[in-house]
């Protein structure tokens, strides 16, 4: 398994909660705002050293409420991260996973297996500008997604969604679309897109046009998200 690392004690990976996370290499997005992109890419990766991190888990399992893992994509990597799991529940430690949802039978095993307890996904739209990929890839993953959703939905799984926003695209109809598709507890996080000095974006140029959304257009996705009586937080950074 290839990592990038962990960290014993974040506060900043689930809204609300304290994990141990833990980064996992390689994606099937090239998504151009990514500041992950180096992890995605396999570019900054090493071995796993299992034995290392169960002794950490261990020794933190009281501070945390999950085991989050994080990337890239971790589901890349199932057959792996399947194996560890199974060595995670042997602690007693909740899991959870933030995938983009699009590698729908590795994600369907894990959940019918008990081995996750929380899923956190990005809403990424529209999908042929944030997924960072040709259009006919692009509306196939866009299918996978929706896929995902009702899986995990299916699976009563617990669910953070966090949608980023881009500056000078109407995704208003593209979260009317998927919250009703949504039948499990969840909440909404929305992620102003940010770029230089506080990221390292894989597509500058991209970012120089598309990150740092206006006030306004966080509030509108902020408000619609609230006329269906769901919480929605928004992070720190926005334009002004």
């Amino acid at each position: 398994m290839l990592t990038a690392g962990w960290k014993s004690i974040s506060m900043v990976d689930v809204h609300g909660k304290v994990t141990f996370t833990i980064w996992l290499c390689g994606c099937n997005l090239k998504c151009p705002f990514c500041h992950n992109w180096r992890i995605a890419d396999r570019l900054e990766c090493h071995e796993l050293n299992v034995n290392s991190l169960m002794e950490d888990l261990s020794q933190s399992s009281l501070f945390i409420d999950y085991f989050h893992i994080t990337g890239g994509e971790p589901l890349v990597q199932w057959r792996e991260l399947s194996d560890l799991l199974r060595k995670v529940e042997e602690i007693g430690v909740e899991v959870s996973l933030n995938t983009n949802l699009t590698i729908v039978r590795p994600l369907e095993r894990l959940l019918s297996e008990g081995l996750v307890n929380h899923i956190a996904t990005d809403l990424k739209v529209p999908p042929l500008e944030l997924y960072g990929l040709p259009k006919n890839a692009s509306n196939v993953l866009w299918k996978l997604y929706l896929k995902g959703l009702e899986i995990v939905s299916r699976h009563k799984i617990p669910l953070e969604l966090r949608i980023p926003i881009p500056r000078g695209f109407n995704i208003e109809p593209w979260v009317k679309e998927v919250l009703p598709r949504i039948k499990t507890d969840y909440y909404v996080v929305l992620n102003p897109l940010v770029g230089r000095p506080l990221t390292n974006p894989r597509n500058e140029e991209w970012c120089n046009k598309h990150c740092w959304p206006r006030k306004e257009e966080i509030s509108k996705i902020k408000e619609i998200i609230e006329e269906y009586g769901v919480n929605v937080y928004v992070s720190s950074f926005a334009s002004s």
